[in-house]
């Protein structure tokens, strides 16, 4: 019997029809439990690095950054969470917010600026001009569906 012979044979179907439902419960189940360890995650991550902030008694401009870092994942987070799309643009700049953190720090224990400096740059610049891309796109081609979350 061909696979398209057994598709549409009654038992199959049948046993098709109940099984899809237990499937698209244990799918939605693992999407909620994933979401809620990412989120846990991001809040335990975001208490101990602002515990170690305080026990120094101060913060630095890389420690701020790195709470800005949490802030966007736990955003985005919020937003699949709510909505199931993933906006792009929150990832970026994560990694807009990741690279100037990285370049602070370089410039900090570095004493000669060099080429490494300028790929840090050249990084966040690209990823810049695909946010820019992005906002672009999604303003001027938005589809009617849209539900006004770009990327």
């Amino acid at each position: 019997m061909k696979d398209l012979d057994r598709k549409q044979h009654p038992a199959v179907r049948r046993l098709l029809d109940l099984m899809d439902p237990i499937g698209y419960l244990l799918t939605e189940l693992f999407h909620l439990l994933g979401l809620f360890a990412i989120g846990g995650a991001t809040v335990w991550a975001a208490a101990k690095a602002f515990l170690e902030m305080a026990t120094k008694g101060h913060a630095s401009i890389e420690d701020l950054l790195l709470l800005f870092i949490y802030l966007e994942i736990g955003s985005m987070v919020g937003i699949y969470f709510r909505t199931n799309h993933m906006p792009v643009r929150f990832l970026l700049y994560v990694g807009i917010t990741a690279l100037t953190r990285h370049m602070i720090g370089y410039v900090q224990t570095e004493s000669l600026p060099d080429v490494g400096i300028l790929i840090l740059a050249g990084a966040t610049l690209i990823l810049s001009l695909a946010v820019l891309t992005i906002r672009y796109a999604s303003a001027r081609f938005s589809s009617k569906t849209s539900d006004g979350m770009d990327g």
